[in-house]
Order: C-alpha cells, then sequence, then structure tokens
C-alpha cells in the first residue's frame, strides 16, 4: 500500500499542482505553513494548495492520507475542515479534497458534496463546481424558435434540413473557437464557419472520410437573402447565446440539442426516409429501461440526428462525474456508435456530436440493411443498443432490426422503438420477421403512450430483445404507460411544464425491474404464439337508451324511405325558426305546433 507521502506526490501530477501557472500559488507538501501562504499567524500545514491571486476565484485544499487509512473517520474529515475554514477568511469559493489514493470525498465550503468523479481529476473539474449555471430552457426554446423563424423568413431557407445544418455548422463553429461577431457580412460569416468545420474535422479524417459529408452538406446550403445586415447580426447573437448554454456543466442532453432538433421538426412530420425523431423523455427511460452504465458500448444504426447518443454521452459522463473528468473523454471517444443512412441527416449527427467534443468519428454513413453494416457493427464490440428505426416496411424496419441482433454479441440488451403491431404484422411474411424469434430473444414489451408521436398516426412501444437466444416459446411480459404527463405548448411541442415525468420515469423503472405495477396494474404475461404486442384490456360493452332509440328511429326511417340528413334539416329548421319560445318561472317552453319539446 502507498504512504501518504507517495499519494501526495500522485495527487500533484493528477491535479495539475506543479503546472506553472501564473498568478497562482499552488503546490505540495508538508513543510508550507498557512502562515508563508499568506494567512497570517497560522501554522499549520496543508498537504496541497492553489490559491489564485484573485480572491474571487476558487481556491482548493487538499488533504492527503496513506492508501490504508479510512476517509469515513470523523478526525480526517475535521482536520480538512478546520483548513477550509483557515481558507475561507481570505476566499468566498473553497474546494476541499480528502484523498487517499483510492477514495476520495469532496467539499464546497464546509458541505460535503455527492455526484462527483469517484476519481481524483485536474484541478479545472473542481473549479468547475463553483462555475456551473443552471440552464433557462425556456430561454432556450425562444432564442432557437428566433433562430429557426428568422432563417425561413429573413434569409429564405425553405429547407427544413438546410436550417438545420446551418444552424448546427454555427454551433460547432462557434464550439470551437471560430470568430463570429456582428457586423460582419455574410459572406464572412460563411466562411469563417467553414474554415472552422475544416479545421476541426482534419485531424479525423484518416479515421472517418465521411465526415466530409458535414462540411459539403453546409457548402450546399444557399440562401435567398443574404444582404440583411440586422438578421446576420441578430442570428450571430443567438448562435453565441445557445453556444453558452451547450458548454454548460448543466448540459443533460436534452436541455440544448433536444430543444433544437425539436423546434426544428415542428413543421414537419416525418422525412422522406422514414425518419420519426424520438421525444427527449423517452430517450432517458429507454437508456435506464436495459440498464446502459458508464462501461457499456452502445449502438444505434439509425441514429437519426443522435438523440439516443447524444443522452447516453449525458448520462454516462454524469456517472463518472462530468464533463471535466478524464473518463468523460474516453466515453466520448469510444463508447459511442451510430449509422445513419441519409447523407442531411448523418451530418447533422455528426455537427451534434461535434458541438459536444467527440464521438463523431465512431459515426458512419451506412445503409443498416446490408452485410456491410452488420461487418461495421460486429467489429465494435457493442453492448447496448438503443434504437427508433424507421417504421415503414419499404424503409427495411424489420430487416434492420434483425441485422442488428445478428451482428451483437450473445446476451446483448436491445431496446427498440417500433409500432404496436409491426412484429405481428410483419412476422406473418417469411421475408421480414420469421428468424426473427428463432434467432433472438423478446423479453419486455412496453407500451408508450398513444399520444407519443402526435399527429403520426402511430402508436408505439418499445421491445427489448436478448441477441443470439432463441426465444423458445418464453413468455414476454408487457407494461402499459398510459400517460407520461407531457402537456402540448404551442409552437413548442410537448412539453413536461409540470415536471411530472421525471417521478413517472423512476416508478416505471422500478415496477418493471421488480416486476411489479401495483399503481396501475398493467403487467401482464403474453405468449408469443398468440400475440406480440402488448394487448389492452377491452372496454366493457354498454348500451343506452338513447342508443336504442337512435337505433330504432334510423330503422323506421329506413322502412319510409326517408333520407335521414334531409329529414334531421328540415326538422332543425323548424325547432330553430318555426317554433314559440317563452318562459314559465325558471323553465323555458319552446313548443312547434302546439307540441311541447
Amino acid at each position: 500500500m502507498r504512504t501518504e507521502d507517495q499519494v501526495r506526490d500522485e495527487a500533484k501530477i493528477i491535479l495539475g499542482f506543479d503546472d506553472g501557472e501564473e498568478n497562482v500559488q499552488q503546490g505540495t507538501g508538508q513543510i508550507t505553513t498557512f502562515n508563508q501562504l499568506g494567512f497570517t499567524g497560522n501554522t499549520n500545514k496543508p498537504d496541497g494548495w492553489y490559491l489564485p491571486s484573485d480572491k474571487g476565484e476558487v481556491a482548493i485544499i487538499l488533504e492527503t492520507k496513506a492508501e490504508k487509512e479510512d476517509l469515513t473517520k470523523s478526525k480526517w474529515v475535521k482536520e480538512l475542515e478546520k483548513n477550509i475554514e483557515f481558507v475561507r477568511a481570505k476566499y468566498s469559493k473553497v474546494v476541499g479534497i480528502l484523498y487517499n489514493g483510492v477514495d476520495i470525498r469532496v467539499f464546497k465550503n464546509d458541505e460535503e458534496i455527492t455526484g462527483v468523479a469517484s476519481t481524483l481529476q485536474h484541478k479545472h473539474y473542481y473549479k468547475c463546481l463553483y462555475t456551473q449555471q443552471q440552464i433557462d430552457k425556456q430561454k432556450i426554446f425562444r432564442i432557437t424558435k428566433q433562430i429557426n423563424d428568422s432563417l425561413h423568413t429573413q434569409f429564405g431557407i425553405k429547407n427544413l434540413y438546410k436550417r438545420m445544418i446551418f444552424t448546427a455548422c454555427a454551433l460547432v463553429a462557434k464550439r470551437y473557437g471560430a470568430l463570429l461577431q456582428k457586423g460582419m457580412d455574410f459572406s464572412t460569416l460563411k466562411q469563417s464557419i467553414l474554415s472552422t468545420l475544416n479545421q476541426t474535422i482534419q485531424a479525423d479524417l484518416q479515421q472517418n472520410l465521411k465526415l466530409q459529408l458535414l462540411t459539403k452538406a453546409y457548402n450546399a446550403i444557399e440562401m435567398n437573402n443574404d444582404s440583411n445586415q440586422s438578421a446576420i447580426d441578430d442570428f450571430i447573437q443567438r448562435i453565441g447565446e445557445i453556444s453558452e448554454c451547450v458548454n454548460s456543466d448543466y448540459w443533460n442532453g436534452e436541455d440544448v440539442m433536444g430543444i433544437f432538433f425539436n423546434e426544428f421538426n415542428r413543421y414537419k412530420k416525418k422525412s422522406e426516409s422514414g425518419q420519426v425523431f424520438t421525444p427527449d423523455h423517452i430517450t432517458s427511460f429507454m437508456f435506464r429501461l436495459i440498464d446502459v452504465n458508464k462501461d457499456d458500448r452502445v449502438l444505434d444504426a439509425a441514429c437519426g440526428s443522435g438523440a439516443f447518443l447524444v443522452k447516453a454521452m449525458c448520462n454516462m459522463i454524469h456517472e463518472v462525474g462530468g464533463v471535466s473528468t478524464q473518463e468523460a473523454k474516453n466515453i466520448k471517444g469510444n463508447h459511442l456508435f451510430g449509422i445513419e443512412f441519409d447523407k442531411e441527416i448523418f451530418a447533422l449527427a455528426c455537427a451534434n456530436m461535434l458541438i459536444h467534443k467527440d464521438g463523431k468519428t465512431n459515426l458512419e454513413q451506412l445503409d443498416s440493411r446490408t452485410e456491410e453494416a452488420k461487418e461495421w457493427i460486429a467489429s465494435k464490440g457493442i453492448t447496448k443498443v438503443l434504437m427508433n428505426p424507421p417504421f415503414e416496411r419499404k424503409y427495411g424496419c424489420l430487416t434492420i432490426v434483425k441485422n442488428v441482433l445478428d451482428s451483437v454479441p450473445q446476451g446483448t440488451k436491445c431496446a427498440f422503438i417500433l409500432p404496436d403491431k409491426k412484429l405481428e404484422k410483419d412476422m406473418k411474411d417469411k421475408r421480414y420477421g420469421n428468424k426473427l424469434l428463432k434467432d433472438h430473444t423478446l423479453n419486455l414489451i412496453v407500451k408508450l403512450p398513444e399520444n407519443l408521436f402526435f399527429g403520426q398516426g402511430v402508436t408505439t412501444s418499445v421491445f427489448v430483445f436478448e441477441a443470439k437466444r432463441s426465444q423458445n416459446g418464453r413468455d414476454i411480459i408487457g407494461y402499459y404507460i398510459e400517460e407520461d404527463g407531457l402537456e402540448t405548448v404551442k409552437n413548442q411541442g410537448r412539453q413536461d411544464i409540470r415536471n411530472k415525468w421525471p417521478e413517472k420515469e423512476d416508478y416505471w423503472i422500478c415496477a418493471i425491474h421488480n416486476g411489479v405495477d401495483d399503481l396501475y396494474n398493467t403487467r401482464q404475461i403474453i405468449h408469443p404464439n398468440e400475440h406480440l404486442s402488448y394487448q389492452k384490456p377491452e372496454k366493457p360493452f354498454e348500451i343506452f337508451e338513447e342508443d336504442f332509440i337512435k337505433t330504432m328511429m334510423d330503422y323506421e326511417l329506413f322502412k319510409r324511405g326517408i333520407d335521414v340528413k334531409e329529414f334531421e334539416e328540415k326538422l332543425m329548421q323548424k325547432v330553430l325558426y318555426g317554433s314559440h319560445i317563452s318562459q314559465n318561472n325558471n323553465d323555458t317552453i319552446i313548443t312547434l305546433k302546439g307540441v311541447d319539446i
């Protein structure tokens, strides 16, 4: 086991306390007192310190112990807290770190914080604990709508995807330091974005030449009006505001990019390639449904703009402690894999991943129905699959599903969003689904809210398979999430404005994992030889007196050869215009030819 001196030396390197930063006192050792560091009269000796000249900046105090020491002991915490208190005499923002080479505890001023990285990180990570700012979602909705409307009406970009690509490329350029400032004309703006795009992807072209599709798609965009300087300035300002949110440590996969893509798809029900974009709360639900974690290698073989991959990236990075950790870089570069056939959508997916730094080299522009795609998938060591493939048969929906299941390792959990009756309908056709359950197991069906894809004319379920293990007649478990709590907001789609979904998501994940649905009682056992969909209980047949009278009247009119529609119109005219209306106490009396109605 390492000694305290060895742990301290290691911590110095990891934290970057030896990098010679200007206007900062930083270092490690047990010979320097707080008095020598500027805290007059204090002879305590910290194990490590980071003390900027600017007292408004974040200060860091390190307390190390030998590897054998138990950090849960209160005496070690009290020792660190005492040193934090000394530093707070001059700094309002102090991070305290207790570290034994294996375990770590982190404090902001006098409060221990959870959810941080479980391994020691560079000092930048701990400084960011104080610089995070919450994202204003409604502000993002508003700005994104303004960008979309401006590109459509003031710049004259009529094509939906071209507006999306232009905006996404501007965000990528801003992310990587492009000079975008008010006053520049359109030609300069476009060239600045293009130049930064080329520099950004240059290093990755050897690994993935298809990244060039992004710049090609961008270059192909033409404006009907590029001389409106006010519109150009507004666009630049709004891109800057969106970019600040994308770069925030509070970004969680849907706050910015989910809103961005939802807004630009607001007027488009489906793409010509059959894409239906996945609502953000469902990507979160499916991530948890199949227990994706930081060590998984996640595939979406019909990735669209990258919603599942971005959500997976976000959640996995959160698990390791945040975007500033070393582990985050590894996740972005080596744990996310996507395939998209449509070139324009592929360009958007590349831009989406670029905005979030890396991951783009593991995207491929391929047809997921082909042997080439199968070979690519098989080479990646995939451990989890999250997908919303194009629903229509003409786009090869079940062919894509089968190709994926055939290509991933045995036992891989694969979750697909499909129309409720898709398997039952298409598996009757030997060309599409004859071998699906012979080679793979369908374990779970979760029927989603029927208004989830509002306006699409389709109801859907999540189908969870286990790859390369035959069904062999095993039963399927089904659940039905009838309501998700989202409401339709004018011009902004369905949103969780009352924050109901997080609680519902927690309930359903717990219920499904534990096999018990006490609250809604929707759990059912589905026999695969009978059904391959969730079976909604049939409503009991009810008949009322009004139904009987209407049917009887319709029959009598039919026997007498009377046109029902014409009769109803004449009767209504008589009631409205040929009747006498009078009041009797509080009653209204309508009299038609001497008959009270």
